[in-house]
């Protein structure tokens, strides 16, 4: 009886030796993951914002160059840095409708009073406003109304929902706001207010810097 009493104290203080050193070994292991995180972090980082654009990645519309190229051209703006409101605005017009629920229209997503201008009688609030649809588009009332709204295909009407005149107006838009200085993140805090947006469209501002910029 005596043996087998030592032989179970012998078992609890190996027991009571490995959990005392179980809070050790996580310290430690937490302490090696954060030690090669800091060393590696960015390069997980750069690998997990690869996975993503292989994931969800829209394939880039080459056809559109023209387009980005000519609104860029007008207002003096890196044609990349439209395509790249482009992509994260609406996936390059893939978004189906191209409407957002707070309001936002068309292939760049303008609230109608940005669109129209801000001293329309019925702009407020985020911006949606209460304006007719046949004042949406009538390039006078958008002067009228100081909005970034442009008629770039000449046919009388300044629509965000078609592709010409979208982009002309997002070009417009980002010119006016620091990008046609060279300020691009203040032009694109002033598109969207959010820090995480600019970073999304840097990324792919670089993304197309490279790709077709620098060949």
């Amino acid at each position: 009886m005596k043996q087998k009493k030592q032989k179970t104290s012998a078992l609890a203080l190996k027991f009571g030796c490995l959990l005392a050193l179980f809070p050790a070994a996580i310290v430690a292991f937490t302490l090696v993951a954060i030690f090669a995180f800091s060393q590696y972090g960015d390069s997980v980082k750069d690998t997990v914002q690869k996975s993503q654009d292989r994931v969800f990645e829209v394939p880039f519309p080459e056809e559109n160059i023209a387009l980005y190229r000519e609104a860029a051209e007008v207002y003096g703006i890196p044609w990349t840095l439209l395509a790249a409101h482009h992509r994260i605005e609406t996936k390059f017009s893939t978004m189906d409708p191209l409407l957002s629920p707070v309001g936002a229209e068309g292939h760049m997503q303008f609230m109608p009073c940005t669109f129209v201008g801000w001293s329309h009688p019925t702009c407020s609030g985020l911006g949606e406003g209460d304006i007719p649809e046949t004042e949406k588009t009538d390039p006078e009332v958008i002067a009228q109304h100081g909005g970034y709204g442009v008629d770039a295909n000449g046919d009388g009407i300044a629509d965000p929902y078609n592709l010409e005149d979208a982009l002309h107006s997002a070009a417009n838009y980002l010119a006016q706001n620091g990008a046609a200085e060279g300020d691009l993140k203040r032009a694109i805090l002033r598109y969207n207010h959010s820090d995480q947006y600019v970073e999304d469209i840097l990324h792919y501002y670089e993304r197309y810097e490279e790709e077709y910029n620098n060949s």
